[in-house]
C-alpha cells in the first residue's frame, strides 16, 4: 500500500446531472421526484474514491465503512449536482473525509465519510468465500 502518499488536504470531486433513476420516488427512499439521499451519498463516496485513487498502488483500494451525512435541500431532475471529499484525517489504514454536495443553487448535503484501505485481491477472496 502507498499510504505515504496520502495526506490531509487531498480533495476529490464527482458530479452528475440528476436523472429519473436518481429520484427518491424511483429509488424507494421517498415518494417525491427529487434527488434521492442514497444517490447523493453515492456521489459523496465517489468523490472520496477520486480523492485518494492516485495515491494508492494498483493492488490497493479503499472501501467505505461509515457515512454520517445530512441531506439539507431538495434537487429536482435535470439539475447538476457535485460532491467534494477532502481527506481530513489518516489513522493507519482508516481514512476520514469531510464531504459536501451542492446543486446549482445551494449546499444540499454535508457530513463525514470513513473508508479503509484494503488489498484488492484479499478483500475479494474473503467476500467470495461467503
Amino acid at each position: 500500500m502507498t499510504e505515504s502518499r496520502l495526506h490531509v488536504g487531498l480533495t476529490g470531486r464527482a458530479e452528475k446531472t440528476v436523472q429519473a433513476q436518481d429520484l427518491a420516488d424511483q429509488v424507494g427512499s421517498g415518494d417525491l421526484p427529487v434527488l434521492a439521499t442514497p444517490i447523493m451519498a453515492a456521489l459523496m463516496e465517489e468523490a472520496a474514491v477520486h480523492c485518494v485513487r492516485e495515491a494508492l498502488d494498483a493492488n490497493t483500494t479503499s472501501v467505505g465503512i461509515r457515512l454520517d451525512i445530512s441531506h439539507l435541500a431538495a434537487t429536482p431532475k435535470g439539475k447538476r449536482v457535485q460532491a467534494q471529499a477532502e481527506l481530513a484525517e489518516v489513522k493507519g489504514k482508516k481514512l476520514i473525509f469531510a464531504v459536501q454536495a451542492w446543486d446549482e443553487a445551494e449546499l444540499i448535503g454535508q457530513g463525514a465519510h470513513e473508508r479503509v484501505l484494503v488489498n484488492r485481491q484479499a478483500f475479494m477472496d474473503r467476500a467470495e468465500e461467503k
